[in-house]
């Protein structure tokens, strides 16, 4: 009995670390900032006011919020359908046995994934410029644009949407390449000695055994798209006319900027239920036995 305690003891200290870390660092600020999302706190003064759901109520009557909500989901559906199925095909493309070099393509297509998204942004910001490369090659082809991608409300958006794009599509080409891998090469080879092609082997053998992968690639990809931040906060601010402004950069704004703790909390909270809930229809959507 007394080893058993002694044990447990041991067990507790070596966890007590963690535990202390989590509480302070996760389970506080969490708990903390669902009570302050129904109070007026500023995060200036101590002092809080109970609001009830008022900031809740309040968000779905500013412009400015419905405008972010609006381009933070165009950005999702935007983005998710290209990165996902350019993904799977490139990773498709590398597990081929014409492929040569493939550690080559693999880092090649990962480096932006290791890459800080500032420094990705600010990259792209020049290339989007009014004398940046992209209006330099255009000119080659006869077309003009004397104007910045992003200094326009009508191509702000769909530019920052290509370049997350291309930032991130080398690190789901991975997951679904680690995916593709641990197929059994004899269900390929068996549908060949039937007479199958690539496109037969590709939506009967591989979408269906790299369905769990996807799910998993498509739910990450969610969360991380209505997350977005470092690129509308280095690339436009928001801007122009809040044509860029998504959710978590409204949030940033009211919370550190205007000092709106507890409305920036309520938006925080809304966001997550948004999450939550179109991650619960993809799970039911792409449901599968594993």
């Amino acid at each position: 009995m007394k080893t058993k305690r002694k044990y447990n003891l041991i067990t507790l200290a070596f966890l007590l670390p963690w535990i202390i870390t989590f509480i302070i660092f996760s389970a506080y600020p969490i708990i903390f900032s669902i009570g302050i999302s129904f109070t007026d706190y500023s995060g200036l003064n101590p002092a809080m006011n109970f609001v009830g759901l008022k900031n809740y109520t309040a968000l779905f009557k500013d412009e400015i919020f419905l405008k972010a909500m609006k381009n933070t989901l165009i950005f999702v559906v935007g983005t998710i359908p290209f990165t996902t199925i350019i993904s799977i095909l490139l990773a498709v493309l590398i597990n081929s046995k014409m492929v040569k070099c493939k550690g080559l393509f693999k880092a090649g297509f990962f480096l932006p994934s290791v890459m800080s998204m500032v420094v990705i942004s600010t990259i792209w910001r020049y290339i989007y410029s009014a004398d940046g490369i992209l209006n330099y090659m255009l000119r080659i082809f006869g077309i003009e644009k004397n104007t910045g991608w992003l200094a326009s409300p009508d191509t702000a958006l769909l530019a920052i949407m290509i370049m997350d794009i291309w930032a991130a599509i080398g690190y789901y080409t991975i997951i679904f390449l680690s995916g593709l891998q641990s197929i059994p090469e004899e269900l390929y080879e068996s549908a060949a000695i039937d007479g199958a092609s690539s496109t037969d082997a590709f939506f009967k053998i591989t979408l269906p055994l790299v369905k769990p992968t996807l799910f998993f690639v498509i739910a990450i990809n969610t969360i991380r798209s209505f997350q977005i931040f470092a690129e509308i906060f280095t690339m436009t601010g928001g801007g122009p006319l809040n044509s860029t402004q998504t959710i978590v950069h409204y949030l940033y704004i009211t919370g550190f900027r205007q000092f709106k703790m507890g409305y920036a909390s309520a938006m925080a909270y809304i966001l997550v239920i948004i999450i939550l809930i179109i991650t619960l229809i993809q799970q039911r959507a792409l449901r599968s036995e594993y």
